[in-house]
């Protein structure tokens, strides 16, 4: 996959590969101020939790590169541009862990020139971008190992080189059985109503020359009855404390359908999704996105004008229902709320 997230220090700039168009189109997203980001992270131009934190990083670098030298208080219209970036969306940690960690870096020097500022962070963000794909990498070496030849893995949504710096949470996983020699069918669930596995995941994999299917959502029980797959695997948006998981909406059922069929079902995430402080799922926002996603398909009304909408964009997986967290860390097993507090320790 080529670099889809791209931040050009001169301009400034930073260019997002806009998946609203994928796969038929291949578009880019300029973003020149920090309001521009906050549209492209809302207007799912990009979307994926470690990938929505690459992109705040690169916004903090914009917020610097937008605000005027000259005003006396442009440390406070920098804060206010990171509060707002902050609040774009609510589900996924990664975005707030990115911002918190280059106000952390600022914090250390707070009476730093602007222009040594401007350095430092986009340094800081390069670092967040590279850190994610290389926590990608080992992620897919570890969740590997738990994929046996000649399988065939369902996953759901998209967990991607276009979810995360690169290469892929869930789907580095494929990769990194492929490159071990492993043979490995993919079903990429639709995932309605933005389809991101039907456009994004099968448009990846078909790249990479990965086997995959598309099937719809509602089809996953009578596949799981039939014997036709062997695993789940998934990405997180938001891990708790004791492991209960936040993902795309329809997860959850799919996690219910794997320990009915004794299929394993695995969460693939970095350490930066999984938030410490949360105790339990039960405390995990969740976004509710706008009804025409679901009223309709590329610009074509499907459901009749006055009907009411429920669109929630994610739904918490119960940590009993998962049998593994794989992170860069390792493989987490049983009891979640112990194997995450050590490697919180770590």
């Amino acid at each position: 996959m080529k670099r889809h997230i791209r931040y050009s220090e001169t301009e400034p700039a930073l260019l997002l590969l806009d998946q609203r168009f994928l796969p038929a189109q291949e578009k880019w997203f300029v973003c020149r101020r920090v309001q521009d980001v906050i549209v492209a992270l809302q207007e799912m131009v990009v979307r994926g939790a470690p990938a929505i934190g690459v992109t705040a990083a690169y916004g903090c670098c914009l917020g610097a590169a937008t605000v005027d030298p000259s005003d006396r208080k442009w440390q406070k219209r920098l804060l206010e541009k990171l509060e707002c970036l902050v609040r774009a969306r609510p589900t996924a940690v990664n975005l707030e862990y990115s911002v918190q960690r280059m106000r952390r870096a600022w914090k250390a020097d707070p009476d730093i020139a602007l222009d040594d500022l401007r350095w430092m962070w986009h340094k800081l963000a390069q670092d967040i971008h590279s850190e994610d794909i290389a926590a990608n990498k080992a992620m897919g070496r570890w969740g590997q190992s738990l994929i046996a030849d000649g399988w065939t893995v369902m996953t759901h949504c998209n967990a991607g080189a276009l979810a995360t710096g690169g290469y892929g949470t869930a789907l580095g996983v494929f990769r990194a059985a492929k490159s071990a020699g492993k043979t490995v069918q993919v079903l990429a669930n639709e995932t309605r109503p933005f389809l991101q596995g039907a456009r994004l995941t099968a448009y990846e994999l078909q790249e990479d020359d990965i086997p995959v299917q598309v099937a719809c959502d509602n089809a996953a029980a009578t596949l799981m009855s039939r014997g036709l797959i062997q695993a789940v695997v998934v990405g997180a948006d938001r891990i708790a404390a004791n492991g209960d998981t936040a993902n795309k909406i329809g997860t959850y059922g799919l996690a219910i359908l794997a320990r009915e069929h004794g299929i394993p079902f695995y969460v693939v995430a970095p350490k930066s999704s999984i938030d410490f402080q949360m105790k339990s799922g039960q405390d995990i926002l969740i976004e509710e996105r706008p009804a025409h996603e679901v009223t309709h398909i590329q610009g074509a009304r499907i459901v009749p004008h006055g009907v009411a909408v429920l669109n929630y964009a994610f739904d918490v997986t119960p940590h009993e229902l998962i049998t593994h967290i794989i992170t860069e860390k390792g493989i987490l097993d049983r009891p979640f709320d112990q194997s995450i507090a050590r490697i919180k320790a770590e």
